[in-house]
């Protein structure tokens, strides 16, 4: 019930400022891309946190309570953070101002990208039992190289770098997308401090490299 409790709370508060965040700026409930962007992103969390609390209520309980305990790892998360409250904010000055027009084709192309990478990282979350907020070595993890993981060695950070690319045209602002943007290279610092981290402790990563050469994208990086 403890778990059960937390997860609402971390839904429902995320939902308000989520909601706060592109409604006041935008100065108008009648702000329709927020709408369609809060529709996109909180039915499939929701959907995601019910299957984890019935098949893994562990992985959710790490998703929902760790925080990041790297130095380096700290300043990326909180950049990140920050780079994304601002995207929300600029997206509903857009609306509000006008600044900029996204195309309805672009809108849906963007929503179906976003769709996308929630469907990427839930099966990121299905294959990997040791995915964590954090980055970390866990006590008796194993590397992990079937599914996504025979692919890239990242599937979790392509998949979130599609939606960084996403939510900003779902809200139908260039000028979002241009906040948002270094949020991609921040994810490459991130992954770098990360394999290091695993190359040092996770027994059979460096092999797994070797066998897996691209980090994120096949072909690219």
């Amino acid at each position: 019930m403890k778990l059960l409790l937390k997860t609402l709370v971390a839904f429902l508060c995320g939902l308000l400022i989520t909601g706060a965040m592109l409604f006041v700026p935008a100065g108008t409930l009648a702000y329709r891309g927020a709408w369609l962007f809060i529709g996109l992103l909180f039915v499939p969390i929701l959907i995601m946190g019910v299957v984890l609390f019935i098949k893994n209520p562990e992985l959710l309980r790490k998703r929902l309570e760790m925080k990041e305990r790297e130095k380096e790892q700290k300043g990326v998360v909180a950049l990140s953070g920050l780079l994304l409250v601002a995207s929300f904010i600029v997206a509903g000055l857009d609306y509000r101002f006008g600044w900029s027009h996204v195309s309805n084709a672009v809108v849906i192309i963007s929503s179906v990208v976003l769709l996308v990478g929630y469907a990427l990282y839930g099966e990121v979350l299905r294959e990997n039992v040791y995915l964590s907020r954090v980055v970390e070595v866990q006590e008796g993890q194993r590397v992990i190289d079937t599914g996504l993981y025979g692919i890239v060695r990242h599937p979790m950070y392509f998949a979130v770098t599609l939606l960084y690319l996403a939510i900003p045209l779902v809200l139908g602002s260039w000028w979002a997308l241009l906040v948002m943007s270094p949020c991609v290279l921040l994810l490459m610092i991130r992954i770098k401090n990360e394999e290091q981290v695993l190359h040092q402790g996770l027994p059979g990563y460096t092999d797994y490299t070797k066998r897996v050469r691209y980090r994120m994208v096949p072909w690219v990086w």
